[in-house]
């Protein structure tokens, strides 16, 4: 009697293995996107919301996000065989446990291979053991700089831990929502929730809500990577978005009012005594408690429920608010795009105005503009604006390295001919606190100086700031009347939420601004409008929410002093 066929791995499993493949080709040297590839498919198959058995029999496995044809090929051999004739190859090559490694910030994988052939090191455990006890200092081709920093990237990395960049989160759920939708038709008004929802920079909990005619009530159900679904009927929806948006401190919160209301809110519902308050819509729980709608961002516990009460929330900056963008590169210096593609792209989103801000001088690593090369783009940039007849406009800008101690890296009449200027610092980030607060503090109260870029320079999961004092640096942009850029890149979104309330009370003024080094990288200006949201800022606080004319006089006005003009 021939024995069963044995049953196909799963997704899960699958997903694992995929995960080794792209680790194990990173180690051999394989290109990074082809290697990263893997560990793409594999969050997708982790997301699918039927077996992956049967995704296989109905030919659909490239339909899920990232899988095209040979990695669906790959799916259904490890699916089959449990294995593939080159992660066979692979596996001797290097233990399990050094794949590990790739997971902490900066470590490459030459390095990781020179740990591992040098000091037979095998797991991150078995690193940081080597760190704390000096081995790696003493070892030739490491050496005492590379063990600081590889013990400050395990504890980031430890700290990081489940946690993903927003955009990425934001990925996730869309293909999840896109295989329930798929998979299950009858469900609608699926949404986003969670902490991405309420726009942390950092997601740890990938959640949607959907509406379900099957059943009454509110259910949740676990999917695998952390991922949770809501499902709940028509009468319950609102108060299951509202459950699943979070955050815990805000629900809390909103329980004592219901209390105070006579109401109770729970997970299964909001009731007046055992009557079920009908909630279609969000709105319709905080109408219900006698509160003013509280947008997502603002759901933390910190004073948002205390601002309604008191009929005080804040008018909140959304995209359509956003009348040009500003801190932008061009392929003069480490951009992807020409200085009119860019601007024209722009300018199809119905943007007033493109602040071209490309590197300066001392940024060589990126293509950084001496100034020749700065007097071509001007002269490119009024050749545009004159086709342009005031329609739109090309805001001549740069991103000036902040050098040492505290300087710009162009004198003053090359500085002059900027209609912007953008200072970031780029270089010396382990300058202790004191030094390196007043290095900011000498540029920011550079008169040329317009927007103070990603003041700390942190890289989210990669890199943490560099050690200031954030307060005396606001109230320096305050006191000489420099932006604070919220920068929208995912990885920075920089200055943090956080402190955005300070910023305002000390008066400063902030620019959205999306820091696109090409075409493709203009939208991430939304993930910056989302922190401002986050961060409570209004609409008249943002720099670039200024129209055209607008920008021109309030940089007209800065510029009038440093020609000897006092302003009106």
């Amino acid at each position: 009697m021939a024995a069963p066929a044995s049953k196909g791995l799963d997704a899960p499993t699958v997903a694992r293995l995929l995960v080794e493949i792209g680790q194990r080709l990173m180690l051999a040297g394989e290109n990074t996107y082809k290697a990263r590839s893997y560990t793409r498919a594999a969050e997708s198959l982790l997301l699918l919301s039927e077996p992956l058995e049967e995704v296989i029999a109905a030919g659909r496995l490239q339909e899920i996000r990232g899988v095209g044809a040979a990695l669906a090929e790959t799916i259904q051999r490890l699916h089959r065989d449990r294995t593939t004739p080159r992660l066979e190859a692979f596996r001797p090559e290097v233990p399990s446990g050094v794949l590990e490694l790739l997971a902490i910030p900066g470590l490459r994988p030459q390095k990781i291979l020179d740990l591992y052939r040098k000091l037979g090191i095998t797991s991150v455990d078995e690193l940081e053991a080597a760190g704390r006890q000096d081995r790696l200092k003493a070892t030739k081709g490491f050496g005492p700089a590379f063990q600081d920093k590889v013990l400050t990237s395990i504890e980031l990395m430890r700290r990081s831990h489940g946690q993903r960049l927003i955009h990425r989160a934001g990925e996730h759920l869309s293909t999840l929502e896109a295989n329930l939708r798929r998979s299950h038709p009858e469900l609608t008004r699926i949404v986003p929730a969670g902490d991405f929802r309420r726009g942390s920079e950092l997601v740890s909990d990938l959640a949607l809500v959907a509406e379900t005619p099957a059943h009454s009530g509110i259910e949740v159900i676990d999917l695998s990577e952390g991922a949770r679904v809501w499902l709940a009927d028509q009468r319950h929806y609102g108060v299951a978005l509202v459950l699943a948006t979070g955050s815990s401190k805000h629900i809390e919160e909103l329980r004592s009012v219901a209390e105070r209301r006579g109401l109770r809110l729970d997970e299964r519902g909001l009731y007046r005594g055992q009557h079920l308050v009908d909630c279609v819509d969000e709105k319709d729980v905080y109408a219900a408690l006698d509160l003013p709608f509280i947008e997502p961002e603002l759901r933390e516990g910190r004073g948002e429920i205390a601002l309604a009460v008191a009929r005080r929330l804040p008018q909140l900056v959304a995209d359509q608010d956003i009348r040009g963008l500003l801190h932008c590169h061009a392929d003069f210096s480490d951009g992807s795009n020409t200085l009119q593609e860019m601007a024209e792209a722009t300018r199809a989103k119905g943007y007033e105005y493109f602040g071209v801000a490309d590197h300066s001088k001392t940024a060589s690593y990126a293509g950084g503009l001496s100034v020749e090369r700065v007097a071509i783009q001007h002269k490119l940039a009024d050749e545009l604006n004159a086709r342009y007849q005031g329609r739109f406009r090309i805001f001549k800008g740069i991103e000036s390295d902040i050098l040492e101690d505290g300087s710009l890296d162009y004198p003053d009449e090359v500085l002059a001919r900027f209609d912007f200027v953008v200072a970031s610092v780029h270089s010396r980030f382990k300058l202790d606190a004191k030094t390196q607060t007043e290095r900011i503090i000498r540029a920011v109260s550079n008169p040329f100086t317009t927007i103070l870029g990603h003041m700390t320079g942190r890289l989210l999961r990669r890199r943490e700031g560099y050690q200031i004092d954030i307060e005396t640096v606001l109230e320096a942009c305050a006191r000489h009347g420099v932006a604070v850029e919220i920068n929208a890149h995912p990885q920075r979104l920089d200055l943090d939420w956080r402190w955005h309330q300070r910023a305002l009370e000390l008066g400063c003024m902030v620019s959205i601004n999306p820091d696109a080094h090409g075409v493709a990288e203009l939208d991430l200006t939304a993930w910056g409008v989302l922190m401002a949201r986050k961060g409570g800022i209004p609409p008249n606080r943002v720099l670039n929410c200024l129209g055209r004319d607008e920008l021109v006089r309030y940089l007209t006005r800065r510029a009038m002093p440093l020609h000897g003009i006092s302003a009106p």
